[in-house]
């Protein structure tokens, strides 16, 4: 391992950042302050038709929500900036000319027309699409000419015909490249911007990353930077693959599949903590094998051999299930001091801090909190009159039971709570040969307007005896005339 440890990771500033920056975030991060090393925010936006400017400050704002924040990047200080690619243009242009002087890359002036003419003939034989090389083997005096027409050009790698290219994955062991099967990729544009492969090399040397951990899907890319690395005559970082995030058909994680963006599973009322829990067991495990851990226990256990090889499943039901784990764990302030940016302005803050013990054990997420409670705040929902009636019942067994739920609740001034009129509740269900679980399911109903809520009883107590009795009233009417 390098005596001095720096990983980074390199998002693009083209959108909503994805679950899959802070997969790789966590990760890098981890690695590197288990080994007091740093973690670097490198911002890749050489792709200038894509870019989104406020995209950049949006993935430092994720990451801190995420506890992820790296020790460098845009904004946060560092002796290896700038770390915006577009502000380091000079840097590629020169690394790239070197490349030419040295033998090792070639300008190629194709026309986008000739490049294209050269994909419909290639497609025509049902041959897999790729440069010629033609511009290769241009004469000297054949690019002096075309450079004294200032005719565009690009700069391509000169692949080498014969051979292998090699790497070590920390992961994945010993990896090899024939050459013949690669192609000579475009590292610098005409526009004097780098695409990936050059950018990424100068940037992690410059930038002294000892280690790139990245997803798997960069393993093919891996030989050409390898190939820059050695044709500049500097020392190769190592090299770890991570696998990627998948859906349910092992397909990679996309937006067409699942919610992808982190945005989106921070509004839903996922938190942050059970975000990291679950993402560090999608290519980690703990040497315990616990399920429930936190960003601390992965720093301190985090080793590369422990990483899976195997395409994780992006489970949201798993997810939600360990976001539920994460909110039960939380005392009840704690609970709902995070709950209060999910509440609407105008809602009742006193009210929602006592319902809230009641729905504990049933939110997976906060955002679920209005979903689950509008009852308590407005008026009953509509519900059809049919929801009222009792398991091989009537509307009219429904109306009796509620006519006498209303006669009890009416004898009970004070106190408004459970243990005064629960034995009552079951007398009336005797009397009528009902189940006491037919008769709280009318109650339900008519107090909740739904036949799934939180505890009847503890709602019941919140809304308060005025309330429930306008409930049961209403519900009374609808059965009569619905009977």
């Amino acid at each position: 391992m390098a005596d001095k440890v720096r990983l980074r990771i390199a998002p693009s500033p083209t959108g909503d950042p994805h679950v899959g920056t802070a997969y790789m975030a966590l990760f890098n991060r981890a690695f590197a302050h288990h080994r007091d090393g740093k973690f670097v925010l490198r911002i890749e936006d050489t792709d200038q038709t894509r870019y989104n400017p406020s995209s950049v400050q949006e993935i430092i704002d994720s990451l801190g929500w995420l506890g992820l924040l790296p020790d460098e990047g845009p904004g946060l200080g560092g002796d290896y900036g700038p770390y915006v690619q577009t502000e380091r243009r000079d840097l590629y242009l020169k690394s790239a000319q070197e490349l030419v002087e040295r033998g090792h890359a070639y300008r190629c002036f194709c026309t986008r027309e000739r490049l294209e003419a050269l994909r419909q003939e290639q497609a025509a034989r049902k041959e897999p699409p790729r440069y010629d090389r033609h511009c290769r083997f241009l004469s000297t005096e054949e690019i002096a000419s075309n450079l004294a027409e200032s005719k565009p050009y690009t700069i391509r790698l000169k692949v080498p015909d014969e051979g292998q290219t090699s790497f070590r994955d920390l992961i994945r062991g010993e990896i090899s490249f024939e050459n013949k099967e690669l192609q000579d990729p475009i590292l610098l544009k005409s526009d004097g911007l780098p695409v990936y492969h050059l950018a990424v090399v100068v940037d992690d040397h410059y930038m002294e990353i000892s280690h790139v951990v990245r997803a798997e899907e960069w393993i093919s890319s891996t030989p050409l930077h390898v190939m820059l690395y050695n044709f500049f005559g500097w020392d190769e970082p190592f090299f770890a693959h991570m696998p990627l995030l998948r859906n349910s058909d092992r397909s990679k994680i996309s937006k067409r599949k699942n919610n992808t963006a982190i945005k989106w599973y921070r509004d839903q009322g996922y938190l942050p903590e059970a975000m990291i829990n679950f993402l560090a067991l999608m290519g980690w495990s703990m040497p315990d094998g616990s399920e429930i851990f936190g960003y601390a226990d992965v720093e301190r256990e985090f080793t590369i051999e422990r990483v899976t090889t195997s395409g994780p499943v992006f489970d949201l039901v798993k997810l939600t299930s360990i976001n539920g784990k994460y909110i039960r764990a939380l005392s009840d302030d704690e609970l709902f001091e995070r709950l209060l940016p999910y509440l609407p302005e105008g809602m009742d803050k006193e009210r929602a801090r006592k319902v809230l013990p009641v729905l504990k054990d049933r939110l997976t997420r906060l955002g679920e909190f209005v979903e689950l409670t509008g009852f308590f705040f407005g008026p009953v929902p509509e519900y059809p009159a049919d929801l009222l009636i009792p398991k091989k019942g009537t509307l009219k067994d429904a109306a009796t039971a509620l006519e006498q739920v209303k006669a009890l609740l009416e004898g009970l001034t004070q106190p408004w709570t459970h243990e005064e009129w629960e034995s009552g509740m079951r007398a009336i269900a005797d009397n009528l040969g009902l189940k006491a679980g037919d008769l709280f399911m009318i109650l339900r109903v008519a107090v909740t307007g739904s036949k799934v809520s939180p505890p009847l009883y503890e709602s019941m107590e919140i809304l308060g005896r005025e309330e429930v009795l306008s409930r049961v009233d209403h519900a009374l009417e609808l059965a009569r005339k619905a009977g």
